[in-house]
């Protein structure tokens, strides 16, 4: 079928300036279903283009207009005040939150067009009449999402799990003991109980947007870091905590920095407080306190390079199985072919 995709961000490497976790898993899941013989024309501005100057090697179709769509498929956009609330021609205005509303409003209202919607933030109200429409499906990446919603999590290419040799991973030398990638929003509460303490004791990094770091002074900010440096920050560091915002901890929402990790060999350290914890770590990974953090990361720079080590690993990439790109794309087609089959159905019967 032939998908109208919006997401607002990038598929290559973009600029550093900006917040986009999509980077790690959007252009595998978008590469699978052009493999499975869907067609997709991208909705929003070519920002890979206009912004960064990278072509994609012409690969991809954007479309400003409004193209002959079976499905719209939506990453889910919100309202961010003074970004996409303000007018058009505002300085610092972007215009992903009225493009998504003129998509939603030409397919989905006027057309009846079948809309996937994915929450992966999940920004979208749990009364919102997004729900409640028929021709609508919303999808959340959470183990536990919104009741209606469906399940679709961040996924993380097959061949990169298959290529993945806990063993080399282990024995690769690593300078840092601790690091961080990714941006402050809503963390502070697990920065403040896993990562800060430990801080203060081993070399450490953190890397991404944070903007309000005058109660940790110990810690050494970086700003935002090249995704094409990503993979070489955690490829030397030892191990990384993994912080949620509570709205993605009390479901069991787990972020692509899971997986941008454990690929690199950079063990994760999760909170005891995210839903179904266990089904993303080994319980030796799993931390109640800032102290069993500090513990944790003592006991395996003791480890560090031995079978134990390697074996820790390898628990962790079992792990990311639940996340397996072909795992995601037979959901996420099941997903189409019924919200596709429904509104044919409606449509038969008017």
């Amino acid at each position: 079928m032939k998908i109208g995709y919006s997401f607002w961000g990038f598929l290559g490497n973009g600029i550093t300036d900006t917040p986009d976790g999509g980077r790690s898993h959007r252009r595998p899941m978008i590469d699978a279903l052009l493999g499975r013989g869907h067609e997709i024309v991208f909705l929003q501005a070519n920002r890979d283009l206009i912004e960064a100057g990278d072509d994609l090697g012409n690969a991809y179709t954007f479309h400003s207009g409004s193209p002959d769509i079976d499905v719209l498929f939506l990453e889910w956009r919100w309202a961010i005040d003074g970004r996409n609330t303000t007018p058009c021609d505002t300085e610092g205005h972007t215009c992903d939150l009225h493009r998504q509303a003129e998509l939603i409003t030409r397919y989905t209202v006027r057309r009846k067009t079948p809309t996937v919607i994915w929450d992966k933030d999940r920004r979208l109200r749990p009364d919102s009449v997004w729900r409640r429409v028929r021709q609508t499906t919303v999808c959340e990446a959470a183990l536990e999402p919104t009741p209606g919603a469906h399940r679709l999590l961040f996924p993380v290419d097959d061949r990169l799990l298959a290529e993945a040799d806990p063993i080399v991973l282990a024995k690769k030398p690593r300078d840092l003991v601790l690091a961080y990638l990714g941006n402050q929003y809503d963390r502070d509460k697990h920065f403040d109980r896993f990562f800060a303490p430990s801080a203060a004791r081993f070399d450490h990094l953190v890397g991404g947007k944070w903007t309000k770091t005058g109660r940790w002074p110990n810690v050494r900010f970086l700003g935002r870091l090249p995704f094409e440096a990503v993979n070489s920050v955690y490829g030397r560091s030892l191990a990384t905590v993994l912080m949620l915002p509570d709205r993605y901890a009390a479901v069991g929402q787990m972020t692509q920095r899971i997986f941008e990790a454990v690929l690199a060999g950079c063990l994760p350290l999760a909170p005891a407080d995210i839903l179904h914890v266990d089904r993303f770590v080994p319980k030796e990974l799993i931390v109640s306190s800032g102290g069993e953090v500090i513990e944790r990361l003592s006991h395996l720079q003791r480890i560090a390079g031995t079978q134990q080590h390697a074996d820790l690993i390898a628990a962790c990439l079992d792990r990311l199985d639940l996340f397996r790109l072909s795992r995601q794309v037979d959901a996420l087609d099941a997903l189409l072919d019924a919200a596709a089959n429904t509104v044919a159905v409606e449509r038969g019967a008017a």
